[in-house]
């Protein structure tokens, strides 16, 4: 009981943190820590990419139209807009995937009560979102060159503690892109790779393991995708309204208060 109580509140943590640009997996390992979860390395991992592919279905199940769109666009042999998006997503997509698939084992290490470090790159995601929400915005469309470069900041958010949604979506404010557009594709270009995770995983043998039981997972699953579905609307709404800057500030005062705590119990 212990154990699903436990998946219930790193799956809500997780939902609300996904969207919300205050790092999901940075979150995620400091109440890991709190709450005296000891699974580090492939295990700490696996309750992680569980929880991550309950808020990409969420966003699909958010931006179902947005997704077949996208889908459609793949399969046109004219180059409209539609194929044009698709193929900047696929762009986007590119350097995570490289990181993540040379750089696999190491990635597992740091999911693992690295506390400090979580605190530091917190510190840090918070200095992106200030300067986002200080930065210029021309309105413009997401180009090639855009894509790369937000895929990028995507690549350095696999670190815990640097927010996925932070990072892109500043990066994209930052480059004068228009906030919603931003936001929007912030949301859509970690679907596939957290699809394509979850398959080479199942491939591997990964989510056979006993190491997690596989009832706290899909309690964990399931919180993250309610959560995560309120929280990917909510987000949206915020950044139109630029309004970064609160959770700039959080971040850091979450950062200060998670390294207050390790090092006096350490």
């Amino acid at each position: 009981m212990e154990s699903i109580l436990r998946s219930v509140i790193l799956g809500i943590i997780q939902g609300l943190t996904e969207f919300l640009p205050v790092s999901s997996s940075g979150h995620l390992e400091i109440a890991k820590y709190l709450l005296g979860d000891t699974s580090v390395g492939e295990q700490s991992m696996l309750m992680t990419v569980s929880l991550h592919a309950a808020t990409a279905l969420s966003t699909i199940a958010i931006f179902r139209k947005d997704i077949w769109q996208i889908l459609k666009g793949l399969f046109q042999k004219e180059w409209n807009e539609e194929k044009i998006f698709s193929v900047k997503i696929i762009l986007s997509m590119i350097p995570a995937a490289v990181i993540g698939v040379l750089l696999e084992s190491e990635i597992e290490q740091l999911f693992g009560g690295r506390i400090l470090l979580v605190c530091g790159m917190l510190a840090i995601t918070g200095l992106l979102l200030l300067l986002a929400d200080r930065a210029k915005d021309t309105g413009r469309k997401v180009s090639y060159k855009d894509a790369f470069i937000i895929g990028i900041a995507q690549a350095i958010a696999i670190l815990p503690g640097i927010s996925r949604s932070g990072a892109t979506i500043s990066t994209s404010v930052m480059l004068g892109i228009d906030r919603e557009r931003s936001a929007r594709f912030s949301f859509l270009m970690v679907v596939p790779l957290i699809m394509g995770k979850m398959a080479k995983d199942m491939m591997d043998g990964s989510f056979t393991s006993n190491s997690i039981a596989a009832v706290p997972l899909l309690v964990g699953f399931v919180a993250a995708f309610i959560t995560g579905a309120l929280a990917c609307v909510w987000m949206i709404r915020l950044v139109k309204q630029s309004k970064l800057t609160y959770f700039s500030v959080y971040c850091w005062i979450a950062s200060a208060a998670a390294a207050a705590f390790y090092l006096s119990n350490n």
